[in-house]
């Protein structure tokens, strides 16, 4: 981003493609450092996003699901100790990477056509979700965050001084 942005800057326009992955909007147990590099990424997107928006330049996030790719295979690297305490969490979980390998329900090719289809569009998208996995993933943690939200609000709110108003951060 560093090198390209210059260059966009100077031309007033350009897009910016991060790639994430579900697993930057919805945690999964065992893959917390993979997730934490993944949130990353996406606030540092959409903080940029918002920031070039005035230059002509747009970002968009790709959230892939599973896909059938080497990321399950060879490229997956599993910590050699394992923890007795985690066996049914994360022990679970990677074992369920492992045998989805090869069995992911995304097409590498089709998206490769979303996500030029995105970039092609008048109104591209901040955020691209690819598979329905990933979709499912995170419908699931907006809904829990807002019954949560929902339910913590009052006592949320009560922490804010007698007689100050108060919007939005940022807005």
């Amino acid at each position: 981003m560093r090198v390209v942005l210059p260059v966009m800057r100077k031309q007033r326009h350009g897009h910016i493609i991060n790639v994430s992955s579900v697993a930057g909007f919805v945690s999964f147990v065992g893959t917390g450092i993979y997730c934490g590099t993944k949130f990353a990424l996406e606030g540092i997107s959409e903080a940029l996003a918002q920031e070039v928006a005035p230059l002509g330049i747009k970002v968009t996030i790709i959230e892939p699901g599973a896909f059938r790719t080497d990321f399950n295979g060879r490229s997956l690297v599993t910590p050699d100790t394992h923890i007795d305490d985690y066996a049914s969490t994360s022990g679970e979980f990677l074992q369920w990477i492992h045998n989805m390998n090869g069995k992911q329900p995304g097409d590498p090719d089709k998206a490769a056509l979303a996500i030029m289809q995105a970039v092609t569009s008048n109104h591209p998208p901040l955020r691209l979700a690819l598979g329905a996995d990933a979709v499912n993933a995170i419908d699931a943690k907006l809904k829990s965050v807002k019954e949560e939200l929902d339910t913590w609000k009052s006592v949320a709110c009560d922490t804010t001084f007698d007689g100050v108003e108060v919007g939005a951060i940022g807005g």
